[in-house]
């Protein structure tokens, strides 16, 4: 993961996890890392970051690798049990997850009623990976919130600044300010609609699963060396000048 990111992480983990550990008797913290394999020459990890507590870590991935504890047999079924992870975390996969609420849902289903959930993932940055589908803003975890019934507790961006970069992604230094990321702390109620939640959750995960991802669209190729809508010349023929013209549908029906 990019330093920015796993700065971020950092920062929630100091924020809402306390040192000597999620009760009284200082037991440790079951954390859920998903997404957790590292590749290529990558050396940071969310479990380094949890040096100073006292966890039990899992971290759980759709391909093994260092710091995978266990391979999801479904890419939308976490191998761990209801109500049991004090802690998820997840950075920089949430990009590459197609059908992300499905993902939620079962981060709602893990954590245990109190648990946290800390997501980081890109609000800028070029396409990476075989699969790469999403970049995300604060209303986006606000609408995770509603969908999951999970406590919103913070949602921001990292904006670059307005001088000189703002948005201009071809002058910005790669190695420092490239990427960017959009944060959001999320909190399971203690009163959580379990039943409600469990048909929304069941429905869904079992749909995402049978889907897969994207393998079977293939995408479509430029027409010309130029995308379709790119095109100058009309997409279609006209109609003869005798033809009446039509009258757009109301697109409140």
């Amino acid at each position: 993961m990019h330093r920015s990111a796993y700065e971020q992480m950092e920062l929630c983990i100091k924020e809402y996890l306390p040192v000597e550990g999620p009760t009284s008797g200082n037991d440790p913290y079951r954390v859920v890392d998903l997404g957790s394999r590292i590749s290529g020459k990558q050396t940071r990890t969310h479990r380094a970051l949890l040096a100073g507590h006292s966890i039990d870590y899992f971290g759980v991935d759709v391909q093994d690798g260092p710091n995978v504890d266990a391979v999801m047999a479904k890419p939308y079924r976490i191998p761990a049990r209801s109500n049991s992870a004090d802690v998820v975390l997840s950075g920089q996969a949430f990009e590459h997850i197609p059908f992300f609420w499905a993902s939620m849902l079962e981060i709602a289903r893990i954590l245990k009623p109190g648990g946290h959930a800390f997501i980081t993932a890109p609000s800028r940055g070029h396409v990476h990976d075989a699969q790469d589908c999403w970049r995300y803003y604060p209303d986006g975890f606000r609408a995770l919130a509603a969908h999951s019934r999970l406590e919103l507790r913070e949602a921001y961006t990292d904006f670059p600044p307005r001088k000189g970069i703002w948005h201009d992604y071809r002058t910005i230094d790669k190695k420092a300010a490239y990427w960017g990321d959009s944060v959001g702390v999320f909190r399971k109620p203690q009163r959580y609609p379990r039943l409600t939640m469990f048909a929304v959750r069941e429905l869904a995960v079992w749909w995402a699963n049978r889907v897969g991802g994207v393998d079977g669209v293939p995408l479509p190729r430029p027409v010309d060396g130029r995308d379709r809508c790119g095109r100058t010349e009309p997409a279609s023929v006209p109609a003869p000048a005798s033809a009446p013209a039509s009258t757009p549908e109301s697109m409140t029906g």
